[in-house]
C-alpha cells in the first residue's frame, strides 16, 4: 500500500476529529450558559420545578421544528431500549447537577463534574473491556487528587450540593458510554426527545414529591425558555461530536466550562475565583491528558 493511501484516510480522521473538536466545544459553552439561568432561577423555584419548566420548554421547542421540518416520525426511537436507559441517566445526571447549582458555585460544582472523563475511562475498561495503560490509571488517580486540592475537604465544608456534582458525573459517564454504543440508525433527534420526555416526567414527579409547582411570572417563564433553547441545543451538539469524531476528542472539552463557570460565577453572583480553585483545576487537565494519551 503506498503513503499516500495512508495519509487520506489520516486526513479524513483529522478533519472529523477537528469539527468534532469544535462541536464540543460549543456544546459545553452552551450547556454554560443554561446552567446560568438554572442557578438563578433555583434562587426562586425549588430545583425540580426549574428542571421541568426548561426541559418543557425544550420539548416545545423541539415539537415545533419536527413539526416545522416535517420530521415528526424522527422523534420516535428505532432502538428504544438503548435511547430509554440513555435518557434515564442523563435525568438522574440533570436533576442532580441543577440542585449542585444551587448549592454551590459554578466553579466548584463544575470542578466535580469534571471526573466524567475520567470516569468514562474506568467504565470503559471495567463495561466495554477497553485497557488502560499504567500512564492512564496514573491520571485517574491524579484526577481525584485534583478535585480534594480544588475543594479542601476538612477545611471548607462539604455538603449535599458536593455529593449531587460527583453523583452527576457518574450518570453522565454512564450515559457517554452508553452513546458510544448508539446506532448510526438513531436519530439525534430521538435521543434528545426521549431524554427530554423522561427528564420532564422525572422533574415533575419530584415537584409534587416536593411542594408541587409554584405560579411563574412572564420574566421567570422567559427565563425558562432560553434555558431550554440553550439545554436543547447543548444536546444536539453532544450528540452530534460523538458522532463524527473520536470520545477522547471530545471529553477534555468539558474542561472548558471551568473558565465559563468561573466568569460567570465573578460577573453574576460574586463568587471570587480563588488559588486552590486554579491549581485543582489544572491538575485535573494534567490527569485527563494523561488518561488520554
Amino acid at each position: 500500500m503506498s503513503v499516500d493511501a495512508n495519509v487520506a484516510p489520516a486526513r479524513a480522521g483529522m478533519r472529523r476529529n477537528v469539527r468534532a473538536a469544535t462541536l464540543g466545544f460549543m456544546a459545553f459553552a452552551v450547556f454554560s450558559g443554561a446552567d446560568v439561568l438554572v442557578k438563578l432561577l433555583a434562587e426562586r423555584f425549588q430545583v425540580p420545578q426549574v428542571t421541568f419548566m426548561i426541559t418543557i420548554a425544550a420539548l416545545v421547542l423541539l415539537s415545533a421544528y419536527a413539526g416545522a421540518t416535517g420530521s415528526i416520525g424522527s422523534l420516535l426511537p428505532r432502538h428504544p431500549y438503548l435511547a430509554l436507559m440513555r435518557a434515564l441517566l442523563l435525568a438522574v445526571d440533570t436533576l442532580l447537577i441543577h440542585y449542585a447549582f444551587s448549592m454551590l458555585p459554578l466553579a466548584e460544582a463544575y470542578l466535580l463534574a469534571f471526573l466524567t472523563p475520567l470516569l468514562v475511562a474506568i467504565l470503559a475498561f471495567v463495561l466495554l473491556g477497553e485497557r488502560l495503560s499504567p500512564l492512564a490509571w496514573s491520571g485517574v488517580m491524579i484526577g481525584f487528587t485534583g478535585v480534594a486540592i480544588a475543594l479542601r475537604p476538612g477545611i471548607a465544608p462539604l455538603n449535599l450540593g458536593h455529593a449531587a456534582a460527583a453523583a452527576s458525573a457518574l450518570a453522565f459517564a454512564l450515559s457517554l458510554v452508553l452513546l458510544r454504543r448508539a446506532k448510526t440508525s438513531e436519530s439525534d433527534l430521538a435521543l434528545v426527545a426521549t431524554l427530554l420526555v423522561v427528564l420532564a416526567t422525572a422533574a415533575f414527579g419530584a415537584s409534587m414529591i416536593g411542594r408541587g409547582l409554584e405560579a411563574a411570572t412572564a420574566t421567570d417563564l422567559l427565563a425558562a425558555g432560553a434555558a431550554g433553547l440553550l439545554l436543547l441545543g447543548g444536546h444536539f451538539l453532544l450528540v452530534r461530536a460523538f458522532r463524527v469524531g473520536d470520545a477522547s476528542v471530545v471529553a477534555p472539552f468539558q474542561y472548558s466550562q471551568i473558565i465559563w463557570g468561573g466568569l460567570y460565577g465573578a460577573l453574576l453572583f460574586s463568587a471570587p475565583i480563588e488559588l486552590h480553585t486554579i491549581i485543582g483545576a489544572l491538575v485535573i487537565v494534567l490527569s485527563a491528558w494523561l488518561v488520554l494519551k
